[in-house]
């Protein structure tokens, strides 16, 4: 009989206890996380800068490819993969979001694919293929890497899922001042200027981060960002430049924990002075400091509701150019023009004309109270403070699902240079793009963000 009494008061327990850890449970995020190592098996071409002519020499850490996984109370998922790369294209991307959709049930607009841009990481597949001209054992490693990551990727996408347990989320905002207005401040003057404070142009020092803990509160994950270049080193080592660091210091300062860097809007803006593994440990380190500080201050908690959009739009090339001026480009003394025109006249061949537009890929996830956007491209930094002055609380990361190109605002664009043009030419692409490039992206953003947080 007593045995019964037992039975019958634990079970009442449970019927009490069960229904409040459900509704804590429910209060909660599932996270999950996961890594996995990228790091090119023999030594092939490295991407980033032009004047590359020959293979990789080795490595000073290894390139990482991590993912984290979002699940709201409603149990609806996400998912966040960075990779230490210079960049994606569209093809390799879409393949891989194909992947991930059939394999893991996850809707296009909730997976956000992101590179931190890193120069000394492997050329992947068609990204800045116009910047080499590969003989038929290097463009086959190309390929064999690209194909390896893609199956690397939606594996990792799959571990992350698997992992997903209860999580709290928490975000805050700090702040790193080693990135400069490349365009508005010569190199060499950079230390002096900064002494001085009379550095020029626009710039976003701000530090996203979003920190992953356990509901007892230990540190599991931490994704954080920045808007400027991972240019600091130019050699024939693998590396993951600055973010590369920052994420090696940040995992060694809190163990178990996998941190995840994504790049801002920062294709006009560099890490100065710079060319040695010293300044790249040291900005890194900075970085890391500056995360740490909004971990170790009041984050604003983030409630477990989600939701996600996804979409290209036709955004406009310029003039493009005639078939004879084309032609004319193919007999060029520069060789990046010339490889460029060879790839317009097969497109020509195939197509019979010139593309006009251009799949411009624009994505927002609002986490939260937390509005977060994911624009394609090597963006410059007018986009991201123009964003956050007119939308208020929000985050832009650039790099994002494509790299196509570089992304001028409309006042890069009208002052050419680089970023405004001439890094079409080694992104094979037909010519500078047409006027309405900004407002075209920033009326998408908009209309994205309000639909999220209605």
């Amino acid at each position: 009989m007593l045995r019964h009494l037992v039975f019958a008061f634990s079970f009442s327990i449970c019927l009490i206890v069960a229904p409040q850890l459900v509704a804590q449970e429910s209060h909660l995020w599932h996270v999950g996380l996961a890594k996995t190592i990228i790091t090119p098996r023999e030594p092939m071409w490295m991407s980033g800068y032009a004047n590359r002519d020959k293979p990789a020499e080795g490595k000073v850490h290894d390139l990482w490819a991590k993912a984290i996984a979002l699940q709201d109370a409603g149990g609806k998922r996400s998912v966040l993969v960075t990779m230490d790369l210079v960049g994606i294209a569209k093809d390799l991307s879409d393949d891989i979001c194909a992947d991930v959709q059939k394999q893991h049930g996850l809707d296009r607009s909730a997976i956000m694919l992101t590179v931190s841009h890193t120069h000394c990481g492997p050329v992947v597949g068609n990204n800045l293929i116009t910047m080499y001209n590969l003989d038929a054992k290097q463009q086959k490693l190309v390929d064999d890497y690209a194909k390896e990551l893609r199956e690397r990727l939606v594996a990792l996408v799959g571990d992350a899922l698997k992992d997903l347990r209860p999580a709290q989320l928490t975000w805050g905002n700090g702040q790193a001042t080693f990135a400069t207005n490349r365009r508005n401040n010569v190199e060499t003057n950079v230390p002096k200027l900064r002494d001085l404070g009379q550095l020029k142009g626009p710039v976003d020092h701000e530090v996203p981060v979003l920190c992953i803990r356990e509901p007892g509160g230990k540190v599991r994950g931490i994704v954080f960002g920045y808007s400027c270049h991972a240019t600091v080193l130019q050699f024939y080592q693998w590396c993951g430049d600055y973010p590369g660091f920052a994420q090696l210091e940040l995992e060694k300062r809190y163990p178990g924990a996998i941190a995840l860097f994504h790049a801002g809007c920062g294709a006009d803006q560099n890490p100065l002075p710079r060319r040695t593994v010293e300044l790249a440990e040291k900005y890194g380190g900075k970085l890391a400091d500056a995360v740490e500080r909004v971990l170790q201050a009041p984050m604003t908690p983030v409630a477990p509701a989600l939701k996600t959009v996804y979409e290209c739009i036709d955004l406009p090339f310029g003039d493009l150019p005639t078939r004879d001026k084309i032609v004319q480009d193919t007999m060029n003394k520069n060789v990046y023009i010339a490889l460029r025109a060879k790839k317009l006249l097969g497109e020509l061949e195939k197509d019979r004309s010139l593309r006009q537009t251009y799949p411009y890929p624009v994505q927002t996830w609002q986490i939260g109270d937390l509005t977060w956007i994911a624009l394609g491209g090597e963006v410059v930094v007018d986009y991201s403070l123009r964003l956050k002055k007119e939308l208020g609380k929000v985050w832009v990361t650039g790099y994002a699902n494509d790299v196509m190109a570089y992304i001028p605002s409309l006042r890069v664009l009208k002052e050419g240079g680089y970023e405004g043009e001439t890094a079409m030419i080694y992104y094979g692409q037909p010519c500078a793009w047409g006027p309405r490039v900004e407002e075209m992206i920033v009326e998408t953003v908009h209309r994205q963000v309000v639909m999220l947080r209605d």
